[in-house]
């Protein structure tokens, strides 16, 4: 119970009551069979979440119309509901990682060459570019094989919601992975790195950023695109290599992942230049197979005011 008293530290009582009820009935849930969870009751989910409440779906027709506008209306609705029926395993993904086990997790996401990419990362920290695709919170299955004395660090953004900001982070550590607020990761790098603690740092970093944090936008889908620098930042400031993380469903509840190595923690690069190989790798994955993405999160809600573009050119164009 360590590590959830740890987790409803500093909350309410009525908060500490809402976790506890919604975590166990969440582990509950979990214990049923996987065919009533992947079948029955994924099928009415979908329903209530694309025909009755319709979530987000105006966000997610206009994202889908423009990052393909050369597709047929009816190639897009396809897209659509594939998406829908998709975001609905993840929340069942999500609900199992509550009571799933160790053994059936680490069959569930397999890392392609797993054996040569820990054995090229022994010893050092590096940072796994993550993203909304496939099932992303399964990648605390990594913190299960990783090396003695290593910490997992999945990097969070806090949740306005209390009791799901503590569930969420019920789960991530509850493999062993170390949930870690955006707020606070620099300065808990900096303590592991004093302390000699190896580390491999977890970012999802194709969230939208905050509106001011618009130093630098990125070409993604044909839109000019905010993206966080953390990853960048990180890896520049500690020498530390960036893996993009490729995720490829095979099956319901089932995923590969391989690691591509975009910055290898000593290269000269240019400003953006670690960003803009991210963004370019996961609008490759995104086209593979795009219901697979986080559509109905509001990825273009801030576009440059008028002029901005051009003095991003006319300053890259002087260096």
């Amino acid at each position: 119970m360590k590590a959830k008293n740890d987790i409803t530290a500093g909350a309410s009582l009525p908060e500490k009551t809402g976790y506890y009820l919604l975590y166990y009935l969440l582990k509950a849930i979990g214990l049923l069979p996987e065919w009533f969870l992947y079948y029955p009751l994924a099928g009415v989910l979908y329903l209530l979440l694309y025909y009755v409440f319709r979530y987000r779906l105006r966000v997610t027709r206009e994202n889908l119309r423009s990052a393909f506008p050369e597709k047929s209306r009816k190639e897009l609705r396809l897209t659509e509901r594939r998406f829908y029926w998709h975001l609905t395993e993840v929340f069942i993904d999500t609900i199992d990682l509550t009571s799933v086990s160790r053994k059936r997790l680490r069959k569930r996401l397999i890392f392609e060459d797993e054996a040569a990419h820990r054995k090229a990362v022994a010893g050092i920290d590096w940072i796994a570019g993550l993203s909304h695709y496939g099932s992303w919170e399964y990648f605390i299955a990594y913190a299960l094989g990783d090396e003695a004395g290593r910490e997992t660090i999945g990097v969070y953004k806090t949740l306005h919601n209390r009791v799901m900001d503590m569930l969420y982070r019920s789960i991530r550590s509850r493999m062993g992975m170390a949930p870690v607020s955006m707020s606070v990761v620099l300065r808990h790098v900096v303590r592991n790195r004093k302390e000699g603690i190896r580390m491999v740092v977890g970012l999802l970093a194709d969230q939208t950023p905050p509106w001011f944090h618009r130093d630098y936008w990125y070409d993604f889908f044909g839109r000019p695109t905010l993206f966080y620098d953390g990853l960048e930042s990180m890896a520049l400031r500690f020498g530390m290599p960036v893996y993009f993380v490729h995720m490829e469903k095979v099956r319901r509840a089932h995923y590969r992942a391989r690691f591509e190595l975009i910055y290898d923690g000593h290269e000269a690069v240019a400003p953006h230049e670690i960003t803009r190989r991210y963004a370019e790798r996961l609008q490759e994955m995104i086209t593979k197979r795009p219901e697979l993405w986080l559509w109905s999160h509001r990825r273009w809600k801030y576009q440059p005011n008028p002029g901005e573009l051009e003095r991003q050119e006319e300053t890259e164009c002087r260096k």
